[in-house]
This record gives structure tokens, C-alpha cells and sequence, in this order.
């Protein structure tokens, strides 16, 4: 069991705030911009480089099973996270959003998500502490999950209309025209939403829906809110930029739902055998090591014959 104070909590969650607004300060200063590949690149490379200092510094201090269940967390929410890019530019396609303004929707729409994933996180915690069946749920429908991506192929079906977005739309006035990056505008004397709110908001709650998948599947991997909570994080932080990254490349992975299909298939077993495993039964428990390298394996795999696919 992993101990952490409430002054680590306090110095995560500050620190996460602080990198979150000096990204915020960085885009502001440089105003309404498109994120060049090279700058995309720097951004990712900086994120990603921050987790891995995060997750050694776990290894080191909270011991290597803390560091290796980081670890496979980090690279199963990443993983899923790229999977989610798909949708998140059909949204910006169907709300129109100028390329320019786009960097300010995702990071926003991330901040709302990540607020939304933690409450998720603490009500899945508190479940899993006093129900061991939890875990058969969340392995069934993990299990599901990867049956309907694998039969799904490659496609990305495009999202209906957030329930959310269509009720703000109906109660608050709103117009169809950008102003900037204002997310409220004045048409006459009239006070009005522009889309850029409504955008934000979809980002944000369909990224809620995604955590349907994502927070089980961590779950399968460990059952430390702390390393759940920031695996999260660390993987959400650097979308934004992975977003402009990979924009041209997206089109490439095709074989990343089958990929994500044998992880969550993978990880759903491993819960389902957990549970049983803790009711007695015997059934192997499968150590984080093993689930580890299942997920890199998958990963590098998945990548390697998707571009060959798409030479």
C-alpha cells in the first residue's frame, strides 16, 4: 500500500496547477497562433519527459512496484488517449473551430476533463475499498469494450451532439460567429455565448464519456488512487500539443483499435482473475511486471505495423 500524505497530495496537485498555468501563460503570450510541428514536438517531448521524471521519482521513493504500476497506467491513458483524438477532431471540424483558436479549446476542454476524471477516481476508489465484485464489473466491461473495438476496425464513428452542449445551447443565448478566443461576446446590446464555450464544454464532457474506459482499465493496473489520479494527469496534460502533433498522422494508425482492443481485453481478464483470486479461487493473479510488458509490447507492435501498412 502506497502512503501518501496529504502534504504529497497538496504538492501534486499544486505542482500539476503550476505547470497547467505556465502552459496557459505561454499560449496567452503568444495570442491567437497555429501550433507549428516543431513547437508541437518540444511541448510533447516536455510532457512526456516530465512523467518519466515523475515516474522514476515514484520508483525511487514509493519503491518499483509504485514506478512500474505509473508506468503501465501512463502508457494504457496515453495509449487511449491518442485512440480519443480521433474524436476530438470531428468536434472541431463540426463546430468549425479556426486552427488558430484550437490550442485554447483543448486546453481548457483538458482542465474541465481532468477536474471530472479526479471525482471519477474518488467515487471508483471508495467502491473498489469496500467491494471486491466491483472489479468483475469493471473487467466485464473492459472485456466488452475491447470486443466492440475490435469488430469497430478502424472507424471512428462520429459522436451525436452532446446532451450537455444542446441544453446550453437552448437555455443560454448563443451565436453561430467567433469573436477571438472570448467565449462571450455582445451581438447588439445582447449579451450571447459564441462557440467557443459550447466547444470547450463538448471536449470536455465527451472526454468524461472516454473515462468510462480509461479509469476501469487503470484500475486493472492498480489500485492507488495517488498513481491513478497522476497518470491521468500526466497523460492529459500533453494532448493538447500531441493534438497538433500527430494531426497529420492520425490517419496512419490504423490498426491502434486493435491494438487498444488486446489491452483492455488484456486488462479485463487480469481484473476479472483478481477478483476471483480474492474470493478464493485459484486462478493466477497477474503481477504488474507481466501487464507491463503486455502493453509495450501491444503498443510498439500496433505502431510498427500501422505504418508499415501505411508506407
Amino acid at each position: 500500500m502506497l502512503d501518501v500524505t496529504l502534504t504529497a497530495w497538496l504538492a501534486t496537485l499544486g505542482g500539476l496547477l503550476a505547470i497547467m498555468a505556465f502552459d496557459q501563460w505561454v499560449a496567452h503570450r503568444k495570442g491567437e497562433h497555429e501550433f507549428s510541428v516543431g513547437e508541437a514536438t518540444r511541448w510533447v517531448v516536455f510532457y512526456v519527459g516530465l512523467a518519466i521524471a515523475f515516474g522514476l521519482g515514484l520508483w525511487f521513493f514509493g519503491g518499483h512496484q509504485a514506478g512500474a504500476e505509473f508506468f503501465a497506467g501512463y502508457l494504457t491513458e496515453y495509449s487511449l488517449s491518442v485512440d480519443n483524438l480521433f474524436v476530438f477532431v470531428i468536434i472541431m471540424s463540426s463546430f468549425a473551430v479556426p486552427r488558430a483558436f484550437q490550442h485554447k479549446v483543448l486546453l481548457v476542454g483538458i482542465a474541465l476533463a481532468l477536474l471530472l476524471r479526479g471525482i471519477f477516481i474518488a467515487v471508483g476508489a471508495a467502491a473498489i475499498n469496500q467491494f471486491v465484485w466491483v472489479f468483475f464489473v469493471f473487467g466485464a466491461f473492459l472485456v466488452f469494450t475491447a470486443w466492440k473495438l475490435a469488430r469497430s476496425g478502424e472507424e471512428h464513428d462520429e459522436p451525436g451532439e452532446s446532451k450537455l452542449v444542446a441544453l446550453m445551447s437552448k437555455v443560454l443565448p448563443t451565436t453561430d460567429e467567433y469573436d477571438g478566443e472570448r467565449v462571450f461576446t455582445k451581438v447588439g446590446d445582447k449579451r450571447v455565448v459564441t462557440p467557443m464555450l459550447l466547444v470547450m464544454v463538448a471536449i470536455g464532457s465527451t472526454d468524461l464519456l472516454f473515462a468510462l474506459d480509461s479509469i476501469p482499465a487503470i484500475f486493472g493496473l492498480t489500485k492507488e488512487p495517488y498513481i491513478v489520479f497522476t497518470a491521468n494527469a500526466f497523460a492529459l496534460m500533453g494532448l493538447r500539443q500531441l493534438y497538433f502533433l500527430l494531426d497529420g498522422l492520425l490517419d496512419r494508425l490504423v490498426y491502434l483499435s486493435k491494438g487498444l482492443a488486446v489491452i483492455l481485453g488484456f486488462i479485463g481478464a487480469k481484473l476479472v482473475l483478481h477478483a476471483a483470486h480474492e474470493y478464493g479461487a485459484s486462478v493466477p493473479d497477474i503481477g504488474i511486471a507481466v501487464s507491463l510488458g503486455v502493453i509495450v509490447v501491444t503498443l510498439a507492435a500496433t505502431t510498427v505495423l500501422s505504418l508499415r501498412a501505411t508506407r
